[in-house]
């Protein structure tokens, strides 16, 4: 049995307000449905949601005592992308890659087979360390993993 405060709801970023203790995590770590997670500030608590989730910067957990846990988007290492940005996108999103869209880059988690191939279509890279907030799925359904869903 797990003793520590359980949060099964969640209000997603401006439907909520009110002093919170918050939760940093990677875009990775913002996708799941049960889960111990830690404060910033080193309290442990459960995440048991309905279904799967995907967690953006600003979405707050309710736990059941009633206090609130917001969801902060962690820095991570990613690869700023900058040249013809329509066209880099399409080749990105053409292999599922998660990919936060600016009026002038295009960040991604880094990998060494898409920098390649991005370095082939003439793209300027940059290795950066920033939060990762990436476009959600088709229809606002969120993440998308692939055709098969």
């Amino acid at each position: 049995m797990f003793a520590s405060p359980v949060a099964r709801t969640l209000h997603r970023a401006g439907h909520w307000s009110g002093p919170a203790a918050t939760v940093t995590l990677t875009y990775d770590d913002r996708f799941l449905r049960r889960k111990v997670l830690e404060t910033d500030g080193g309290e442990a608590f459960l995440v048991d949601l309905p279904h799967t989730t995907s967690l953006d910067h600003g979405d707050a957990f309710v736990l059941e005592d009633g206090r609130l846990v917001g969801v902060v988007a962690a820095e991570e290492d990613l690869l700023q992308v900058t040249g013809d940005l329509v066209r880099l996108a399409w080749h990105i999103g053409n292999r599922h890659m998660p990919c936060q869209i600016e009026a002038d880059r295009l960040l991604i988690q880094r990998d060494h087979v898409i920098r390649d191939m991005l370095e082939k279509l003439g793209a300027t890279l940059c290795d950066v360390r920033e939060a990762f907030t990436p476009e959600g799925g088709a229809y606002g359904h969120g993440r998308t993993h692939s055709h098969a869903h």
